[in-house]
């Protein structure tokens, strides 16, 4: 018996360690600051902003694939200047600079550098 226990002690303290080391992946790998993408808006869905969820304007970025770019519904509660969704577009190219949301997007919202804007 007190030869399982250093190693059941062992496993526990692994196991206790990998549990606490998450990070949030997003599209690029990064996790920490702002990260930028541009690419060409493919859909627009402004829906959820009736029940207070987050718009996402779907942004196909280039050698990223399709990202989802979250615009929270209560841009006062926010850090970055509100983005102008009457100005975009789908087909329009776009700049967003956002925070790594939990499912590989982004989160336009808690930096004053974060941004949509359209590419001139």
């Amino acid at each position: 018996m007190t030869r399982i226990a250093p190693a059941l002690l062992a496993l526990t303290v692994a196991l206790a360690t990998a549990s606490c080391t998450t990070t949030t992946p997003d599209v690029a790998g990064q996790t920490d600051g702002p990260l930028p993408i541009e690419g060409t808006i493919t859909a627009i869905d402004l829906q959820p902003w009736a029940y207070d969820g987050h718009a996402v304007v779907q942004v196909e970025a280039e050698g990223r694939g399709p990202v989802q770019v979250q615009l929270p519904a209560r841009w006062n509660l926010c850090k970055a200047p509100p983005v102008d969704v009457e100005a975009l577009a789908v087909g329009m190219r776009v700049q967003a600079v956002g925070a790594a949301s939990g499912e590989g997007g982004l989160v336009v919202c808690g930096d004053a550098a974060h941004r949509l804007v359209p590419l001139e």
